[in-house]
């Protein structure tokens, strides 16, 4: 019973992940989503089922959402948003070309960094982190 009490008083969260993911040409991937009326275009990701690691979290999105494998690299970056949800962002790897979209997609495409459309403020620095990480490691 003590128990059931401690776990009821603990604070309860959602977690969404999203993936950085570049290709060749230093662009990075975005996409249009169905449900996001106000920011269309973002990171692809999602949210955390239970008993699921982020990491996974990120490679099952990305397989559904564009059928695209991916290597997943270090978290960029981790926020608490609104109300009680944690946002984490990963530098992920591609590994192989993108497939069917699905129906959660309108589009996809790869955009350079400069030249981003109006994103979810959690998305446009998650990239600035990226890019700023990658820059970094070139210099080392």
């Amino acid at each position: 019973m003590a128990r059931g009490f401690w776990r009821l008083r603990q604070p309860k969260f959602s977690a969404g992940v999203v993936g950085v993911v570049f290709n060749a040409q230093g662009q990075v991937l975005l996409v249009e989503h169905v449900f996001h009326p106000y920011a269309p275009w973002g990171l692809p990701g999602g949210w955390v089922d239970r008993n699921e690691s982020p990491a996974e979290t990120v490679r099952r999105e990305l397989r559904e959402e564009l059928n695209l494998a991916i290597r997943v690299g270090p978290i960029l970056m981790a926020e608490i948003g609104y109300g009680n949800h944690l946002d984490l962002a990963y530098l992920c790897y591609a590994e192989g070309l993108i497939g069917a979209l699905s129906r959660e997609l309108l589009a996809f495409d790869w955009y350079n960094v400069n030249k981003l459309p109006k994103l979810q403020p959690f998305h446009h620095r998650a990239i600035v982190q990226a890019v700023s990480m990658s820059e970094t490691a070139v210099k080392l």
